[in-house]
């Protein structure tokens, strides 16, 4: 119990932390905000920052390597007997309204690494290291060999890019939709191969 009590405390602090760089950098831009700042409006010292994150920026991103990111950690708590493609499922879900429920940083670092490309750079390798770890946890899941075998990579790259259009259509529908349902529409679609596409014939070799 006192172990989850300061898990769950340093999480509520690495969050504190990210949130502030992430409104900072808003209003102020990346270039002009300061760890400082960032750790006063967290209400921690500087020192405290750097334990969390290297860098403004990584704060700015949410990349950390203290932390495993919260579909990763949910993966991983799945029941080893559930089926590969319907644990991601779950995990995702979980990730899914964490995010409804408070999208407000969500926002804002998807404007913000829009906007800026050193950010946007940044924030494609923490996305890459996410779906890395999930990889080798499906490897893991299936006893297969994550650097030999496809079958890990193959589906978490589905998974992972069925949850971007997800997201996709949620922004898209100024976040009036249910999140969760459509992560569970295109997981569906992924799950059932894709059978409401309609096929188009093949065309002979010659």
């Amino acid at each position: 119990m006192t172990r989850g009590l300061r898990e769950r405390k340093k999480a509520e602090t690495r969050d504190a932390l990210a949130s502030a760089a992430l409104r900072l950098a808003d209003e102020l831009g990346p270039d002009r905000v300061t760890v400082d700042e960032i750790a006063a409006a967290a209400g921690v010292s500087p020192r405290t920052f750097f334990n969390y994150f290297a860098s403004k920026e990584d704060a700015i991103v949410g990349s950390t390597e203290s932390s495993t990111s919260r579909v990763v950690q949910e993966l991983a708590s799945r029941p080893a007997a559930e089926a590969p493609i319907d644990a991601l499922r779950a995990a995702v879900h979980a990730g899914a309204d964490h995010l409804e429920a408070d999208p407000d940083d969500w926002i804002i670092r998807h404007r913000l690494v829009t906007r800026y490309p050193a950010l946007g750079v940044r924030y494609a390798a923490r996305l890459a290291a996410v779906e890395h770890e999930l990889v080798v946890e499906i490897a893991r899941r299936t006893r297969l060999d994550v650097d030999v075998d496809t079958y890990p990579a193959a589906l978490v790259s589905a998974a992972m890019a069925a949850s971007r259009v997800a997201l996709t259509v949620w922004q898209a529908r100024e976040r009036r939709a249910s999140l969760p349902q459509l992560f569970d529409e295109v997981f569906d679609q992924l799950d059932g191969g894709f059978s409401l596409v309609p096929r188009r014939s093949a065309r002979r070799r010659r």
